[in-house]
């Protein structure tokens, strides 16, 4: 099928695009349709992939690994290893870039930015949060991460190493909080409870005991 650029036509966007409102949107709509019309993927499968990504939450998946990373030393050890294996050994698809596990310990506190855009891994945490996104978050956690973890009601000790660390498009993290106390012979299912998408970015704590 060929077009004729000679006159002046405008594709109709797919469902899944709102009408763009910039320059940049417009020019990412037409990308989209461009490789459509070339047959790179189908306009059925982009939706199906976008279903798919919001479709994600952290009960099924960054909770569960969290939860079995408490209960299961074994697969804690693995995690530290090599996370997408250790990820996909649970049945769940880790993505297709690079995957750590960074686990908090007394000792040390993690917390995670994109300090150029906003790469996260969305398939094991959801969507990511509008402050993740913002230039104050991406440039303030750098500089001052203790300040804005207390912004967030996470109040580091200073005997607590604060890392940071900064994912891109080739590696994202995730964060495996410490455990709660009280949580002695629980089970999976209510450890997961307390693990929120913050607490996976290290912005917060894992919920205590008594949240759930």
């Amino acid at each position: 099928m060929t077009h004729d650029h000679t006159t002046p036509h405008r594709h109709p966007n797919q469902p899944d695009h709102p009408e763009p409102s910039s320059s940049y949107e417009l020019l990412g709509v037409a990308l989209n349709e461009l490789l459509i019309e070339k047959g790179i993927y189908s306009a059925d499968e982009l939706r199906t992939q976008i279903e798919e990504i919001e479709s994600v939450n952290v009960d099924s998946h960054g909770a569960q690994i969290v939860a079995k990373a408490w209960l299961d030393e074994d697969f804690l050890t693995a995690l530290r290893a090599d996370a997408a294996d250790a990820i996909r050994s649970l049945g769940i698809d880790p993505g297709y870039t690079e995957i750590m596990a960074l686990e908090n310990t007394p000792e040390v506190h993690n917390v995670v930015v994109c300090t150029l855009c906003s790469c996260y891994p969305r398939w094991l945490l959801g969507r990511p949060p509008a402050w993740y996104k913002s230039k104050a978050y991406r440039a303030r956690v750098v500089r001052e991460p203790r300040a804005v973890l207390a912004e967030f009601g996470n109040d580091i000790a200073t005997d607590v190493q604060v890392r940071v660390h900064d994912s891109n498009a080739e590696l994202r993290y995730v964060v495996i909080p410490l455990r709660p106390k009280g949580t002695e012979g629980w089970t999976q299912a209510q450890l997961a409870r307390l693990v929120t998408r913050d607490s996976m970015i290290g912005v917060t704590q894992a919920k205590a005991a008594t949240a759930s």
